[in-house]
Formats: structure tokens, sequence, C-alpha cells
């Protein structure tokens, strides 16, 4: 159920505040020390952040998808470990439960998910498996009524802080590919889960992840995702939350693309150079305009691919082309920024050094540029076919 306009415009406003008075004024000191103030994420919590797309009956805010990316718009204007901090819960980490999920399941996790009282993590990226499923080498054996798990999974976000994996585990032996591979709920103090080092990355500071190490951990076969029956069908369970993953990670492209542009028309405003304002220089206009032009074009197409989503078409190859086009752009967006910015561009006093190197990753987390090509061009000769 859609919020009525009133509700949204007043909770939309509310963040936009939030934004802009406690994330922003924050986001030196996150880098700094590489964590967000336990006090910040508590106010996160209270705002009911972390249940932004957990339904309403299950203590979440209940957005539907085009209601989230406009969430998202406002949300990656912010550093974006801000995002990441919720972003597990709201993706990844609850829409395989909300979709596929037994009640029981749903019961026990949403609820603490949506205040923010349980973070989770999605454990499916391995030392030599990400995009290729079938390389997938943790295995889940069964034993009487449980199962046995044993793997090392890789760059798992939130993973220092989670209380809820959901751990992708080979369960049919000898296959090669994603149809024996079976998704499971598991607790994260669990035993047998051990933990790496925290991950020492380019960018992203105040994100967190590391390697998730599981040795013989014991968990029921009730701890599948959707129940027993769903043995050896978990990447049909991924597979139907990757859309509305792509499309919140797209708006928070346009997020950070729309700050990088507000910053450097502010800069080029004020910076002065040969007599005048950078801002009045045809090239600098130039680069603005570019920005601003391709910012406003991923707006746009991410709107209408929500849009189509909640009408309940499948748009698997839109948000596939939103994903690729946004984190692209936000890319030559940021570079843009710096050149306008010019030597200051370059120092980290100035915001646009951080999401120069921030924004890199969104080209290749949650499928890379090139994953989505072969999404996209297959769809298409698939459908012409």
């Amino acid at each position: 159920m859609p919020l009525d306009d009133d509700t949204l415009s007043q909770f939309l406003d509310t963040l936009d505040r939030f934004v802009r008075e406690r994330l922003i004024p924050c986001e030196a000191e996150v880098a700094e020390n590489d964590a967000i103030p336990p006090a910040l994420a508590e106010e996160i919590r209270i705002m009911g952040l972390f249940g932004m797309s957990i339904p309403q009956e299950y203590g979440g805010l209940g957005l539907t998808m085009a209601e989230e990316v406009k969430a998202a718009f406002v949300l990656g204007q912010a550093s974006p470990a801000f995002r990441s901090l919720i972003g597990t819960n709201n993706g990844i980490g609850s829409q395989g439960i909300i979709i596929d999920g037994t009640p029981e399941q749903r019961e026990r996790y949403l609820p603490r998910l949506a205040t923010g009282e349980l973070i989770s993590s999605f454990a499916l990226t391995e030392p030599d498996a990400g995009s290729d499923a079938g390389s997938l080498s943790t295995s889940a054996k069964r034993d009487g009524d449980h199962y046995i798990i044993n793997g090392t999974k890789r760059f798992i976000t939130n993973a220092p802080h989670a209380g809820l994996f959901t751990v992708f585990a080979r369960t049919k032996p000898g296959s090669t590919n994603s149809s024996g591979v079976t998704a499971f709920l598991v607790d994260g103090d669990t035993a047998g889960i051990t933990f790496g080092a925290r991950d020492r990355k380019m960018g992203q500071r105040g994100t967190h992840t590391c390697d998730v190490i599981f040795q013989d951990v014991r968990v029921h076969e009730s701890s599948i995702i959707g129940g027993p029956e769903r043995e050896n069908q978990g990447f049909r369970t991924a597979m139907k939350v990757l859309d509305r993953g792509r499309l919140h990670i797209s708006a928070v492209c346009v997020g950070a693309a729309e700050r990088l542009i507000r910053d450097s028309l502010s800069y080029a405003m004020e910076r002065r150079q040969f007599g005048e304002a950078l801002a009045e220089k045809q090239l600098i206009q130039a680069m603005l305009a570019d920005s601003k032009a391709e910012a406003f074009a991923a707006r746009c197409m991410i709107e209408e691919t929500a849009r189509r989503r909640d009408c309940g078409q499948d748009v698997s190859t839109e948000a596939a082309c939103c994903k690729m086009y946004a984190s692209e752009m936000v890319g030559r967006v940021a570079d843009r920024a710096v050149q306008i910015h010019g030597g200051a561009g370059y120092m980290s006093e100035y915001s646009v050094e951080r999401f120069y190197r921030d924004v890199r990753l969104f080209r290749i987390y949650e499928g890379t540029t090139q994953i989505q090509q072969l999404i996209i061009a297959r769809n298409m000769i698939r459908d012409a076919a």
C-alpha cells in the first residue's frame, strides 16, 4: 500500500533535513575514524530507516519501489557509509525472507530487521566465486534433519556487525551451476562462524566488510529460506530480489551525483580565475551541463522503472540498464567534479576527493557493469527469439 502524498512528502522532507543537518556534517569524522558514531546510528534506527522496504505489518515503513528510490535519491547525497549501514536490512538481507520466507521466518526476523536491532548480511561471494555462481564451493551436507556448512565467504558487507547471514551453499554434490545451491538463514552467533580481519578498501570508510568462515556450522533444515522444500532453489530466491537491489543502488548513484554537482557548482561560482568566477568559463559550464543532463537522465529512467515494477511488470532488463548507466554516470560526474575543483579537488579537505573514491565501488558490487551488459544483451536476444 503506497503512502499518501502528504505522508510521503513529510517523510522525504524529514529525511532531507536529517541528511543535511546530521549526516553530511559527520562525514569527515566517519571517514577519519572508519566508523559511524553509535549515537548517530541510533538516530538512524529511530527514524525507521532500517525498515524502509519491510512491510508495515512487521514494523517497517513498507515503501513501494517508487517511494524507496525517492528516499535513496536523498540518502545518496551523504557519504555511502550511512546508506550501507541500513542497505542490507532493506535489500538483499530481508527481501528474500519477505518474498520466499515461511511465516515463521518472517515473524522471527523481519520485526528485528525493521528496527535495526538485528543487522543482516548476504553471504554469497567467495574467494573464487563472485559473478560466477557455478564456482560456488561452500557446501552444506545433510545430516539427518540438519545441514553442516563449510566454506569461506569474502567481501561480506556488514559482516562484523551481523546477527543474521543469508548463506548460499551447495547442497547438491557434484553440481557445477547454480541449480544445486540453497539459501540458508544462519544466526550470527551459531557455533563455527569466525571472521577475518576487516578489509582495508580504496574508499567507503565507515562501511565494514570481511571474510566469514563457516567451519562445521550446524543448522536445522527449517533454516532454508522457504523451508526444506526449497532445497537447491537458493538462486531463484536471489534472482527475485535483484531488480529491487539494482534500482536502489542506481538511485543512490543519482543522489551522489547530485551532491557532487551541487558542490561543484558552488565551488565554481565562488572560485575566481582570470578576473571572473569559474562558473563563467564555457568549458566549466560544459562539464556542469553534461553532469546535470546525465544525472537527470538516470533519475528519470530509475523512476520509470520503479513505477513499472510496482505495477507488476518484469523489469529485469530495465533494472540492469539503470544499474549499468547510473553507476557509470556517477563515476563520470565525480571525475568532472575533481576537474572543476582543480588542485583543490585532489585534496582531502574537499568532499569531492572522498566521493571520487567512494563511488568507484558502485560499478563493481551488486553486479558489475560487465555483468549488467550480459544480462541486458541476453534478455534482448531471448525476447527477440
